[in-house]
Parts: C-alpha cells; structure tokens; sequence
C-alpha cells in the first residue's frame, strides 16, 4: 500500500515577510508570463520567484535555476523560510464558489510526504495522464538545482468507513495557522499537526485510511515523473543511504469518495479547417452523433459556461462554428469500431470520443495537435469569442462537460493513460504553503 509520512516543512515565516497572501501563488502551469510578472512585483519572496525562476537578459543556459537555488538558500539563512522542529502533517481545507454558477463547495486534504513508486504491475501510486518531454525537463532541472518541493502531486484515495474524516472534522474545529484568500476568492486554510512519536497517535486513522488501497494521481503528474528521474539519480550517487528523503515527494491528500470534487471541462478550439473543412465537418456529424442544429450563441455559451455541475461522461458536446451552433450526442454504436485500444473506462471518456471523432472527420490526429491544430480554453464563451473573431486561424470550438471523477480513478486503475487535456481540478493547491525539502 502507499507509504505516507509526516515532514518538517519548510514555510514562511509571518513575522518576517509579513502577510502570507502576498508570497503564495498558483502552481507554476497556470501561471502565465503577465501573471508571474504581478506576483513577483507583489513581494520580494513571493514564491512564484522559486518555483517558476524568470530568465533573464545575459543568462548562460539553466542560470534561472541555479539562481533559484541561491535565493532559497538565502531566505533560509535570513528567516524567511523556518523548518518546522517535529515532523507534522498539514490538513489543507479550500472553500470556493464553482465556476461558471454560485455554488459553494470545500474540500479537505492534507499535506504529507508519499513514497515514489514507479508505475507498473504493483504499483500503489497510479497514474492516469500522459507527459510532455518540455515540463519534465523544465522541473527535473528546478529540482536538482534546489533540492525541494515547492508545490505538490495531488493524489486521491477513498475513506469508505470515514475514519479520516472524523480525524479531519476534529482537526478543522480548531482555529487555522493560515487564512488567505487568493485572486480568484478561494479561501485557504492550514493546521499544521504534530505526528511525531509522541503525537502520532492522534493522526493515525487519517495516515491509514489514506493509505489503505492505491491512490490516484490527480494533478502533477509531471512533478512525480520529475522525482522518480531524480530519486534514480540520487541512488546512484549515494547508494548506501537508507530511506533517503529524495525516496518521498511532497503530496496533497483528498478524499474523493466522501466529497465532492470539482473537475473542469477543457474545450478545444480547432484551427485550420477553413470555410471547406467547416463545411466537410459539419456535413459529416451525423456519422458519429446525434445532432440538433441551429442553436443560438447565447442557448449554447450557457449551457457549457455553467456545465461544471454537470454529471459529465455522457458523450455530449457541443460545436460553435461561424455558421452557428450544434448540439452532438455520441452514438456509441458507430463509434465502438474506432476506439483505441484499452480498458472500458477510458473508451468511454468524452475526450477520448472527440478525439477518435477528430481523427475520423477532420483527420487531426496526434501528430496535427503536436503541431498545434487544438488550442485548449477553460471558458466556453472565450472560446466562442476567439472562433468567431478567427483568432489564429480558429475556425470551431467544441465544447465538453467534466471528467467524472469516478472515471479518472477507474482509467488509473486499468493503467490507462488519459487524452491530453481531459481533467482541470479546481481549486489548485496553493504554491508556498508547505515546501518539502528533501532531507530529515
């Protein structure tokens, strides 16, 4: 079963950089270059300056990441960054309004270190989503250059029998170390727990439950992959060290089966097709769906705006081209003979059905999305502005409910590996809460 264990982590120390809100930031993939630009300018230690290191003019090859490393050294040394004195877990509870309506949901984790397992026959650890070479390499280099975790691997596991939660529900009723609220209104909250030898007493029924079957990988499937090169690397150098820290990565831990979890909808805009490819597309639907024309802009934004409530996973999309909009529902009949190999679960995705329909009607395969005929939007309405203006080239928007989370863990189980783009889980961690350096 995975092996988890409390850490003494790194974090900021208040009374020095004094309000914490101003040196979090998302994970470094969310952050765009104008973003990083506001969250450097916020404060001098903002995290984002370590975990997403800017190049700048006169750099040699990899100075940003060797410059990261200076400065981590440095806000060590100068009490910027304190290291916990006893090895703890950190419960983590986010409070938000789901995007696209006025929902409000939580949900409850906790932080701690998972033991790297390389994916396989066995394995505890379970990955569910294909890589890219550039993010790899870009996060190998940050970690040997810095030697920690400056944001987590999410993973999943499921609490049937509520023996965490209780532990959880204990947990929150005390008052939190941190409060923050980011940019987009989410709330933030911390309790730093003790579980050392003395204390561990008190947290075990969460560790165990938590580690009582498998979990899935649900974000940061770069970052463990990153960690795995580097825990190989370390070995080789420093063989005879027993139960090294680089063996562990910082993790995020949630409880998917007793909560509500949030998963966003990815929506593809293709680019290319021109006014005869628009025409062969929508001339060619009905081979593969059900169709229902002539839906207005405004019938279609709102229902895929706000779809983030919906079940998901039932083979429903929509289409925006410059002649209007569709409404598509799978037929699985026709679609059964062209699926790719695999388990159930990931034949029946919807991303995995609008690629196969991709391919089939407009022959976009994988080699056409690597050199760029899908651009990827989280809003249905910004992709339906940019087919419209013909931003780029973009010429069609189909727009897709969530991944089921059900599914996702289902694809992991069969050691499946999901289309690109298939999950966005909302909210993310927050970077700069708990930084896991890799030493006792």
């Amino acid at each position: 079963m995975p092996e988890i264990r409390p850490f003494r982590a790194l974090r900021y120390n208040v009374s020095t950089i004094g309000d914490p809100a101003c040196v979090v930031a998302p994970p470094y993939d969310v952050i765009g270059p104008a973003e990083r630009e506001r969250l450097m300018a916020r404060h001098a230690a903002n995290i984002v300056r370590l975990d997403l290191p800017r190049e700048e003019a006169g750099d040699a090859p990899d100075d940003r990441y060797r410059r990261a490393a200076r400065m981590l050294a440095g806000w060590r040394s100068d009490g910027t960054l304190h290291k916990d004195p006893h090895p703890s877990i950190y419960v983590y509870e986010q409070s938000y309004v789901v995007p696209g309506n006025e929902t409000h949901r939580s949900q409850v984790g906790f932080f701690a270190r998972l033991r790297l397992e390389t994916p396989g026959p066995g394995s505890t650890v379970l990955p569910h989503e294909r890589t890219l070479a550039g993010p790899r390499e870009d996060r190998y280099k940050l970690l040997r250059a810095t030697g920690v975790n400056t944001s987590p691997v999410v993973a999943l596991y499921d609490d049937p029998d509520g023996s965490g939660a209780r532990v959880l529900d204990t947990i929150r009723a005390a008052k939190p170390s941190l409060e923050i609220v980011d940019d987009d209104g989410v709330q933030h909250r911390l309790w730093p727990v003790l579980a050392d030898a003395e204390a561990a007493g008190a947290v075990a029924p969460l560790l165990s439950a938590a580690s009582r079957d498998p979990v899935t990988i649900a974000d940061g499937h770069h970052r463990y992959e990153t960690a795995l090169r580097y825990r190989d690397e370390r070995r080789m150098s420093r063989s005879c060290e027993e139960d090294p820290a680089f063996d562990y990565l910082l993790t995020l831990f949630i409880e998917s089966s007793r909560q509500t979890l949030t998963v966003l909808p990815t929506h593809r805009i293709i680019r290319g097709l021109g006014e005869d490819g628009v025409r062969g597309l929508l001339g060619r639907l009905n081979e593969l769906f059900e169709v229902q024309h002539d839906v207005d802009a405004g019938a279609i934004r709102g229902t895929f705006e706000a779809i983030s409530l919906a079940r998901g996973g039932e083979g429903r999309f929509g289409l925006w081209t410059r002649q209007g909009g569709v409404l598509l529902s799978a037929r699985r009949d026709a679609f059964e003979p062209l699926l790719p190999a695999g388990g159930a679960a990931l034949r029946s995705l919807d991303a995995t059905l609008l690629g196969v329909a991709l391919a089939r009607l407009v022959e976009i395969d994988d080699a056409a999305v690597a050199a760029g005929a899908i651009e990827y939007s989280k809003s249905a309405a910004d992709a339906i502005a940019v087919v419209d203006a013909g931003v780029d080239g973009a010429d069609a928007a189909f727009l897709l409910e969530p991944t089921p989370v059900a599914s996702i863990s289902a694809v992991a189980r069969d050691g499946d590996v999901m289309p690109q783009k298939s999950t966005y889980f909302y909210p993310k961690a927050l970077s700069g809460l708990v930084i896991n350096p890799h030493e006792w």
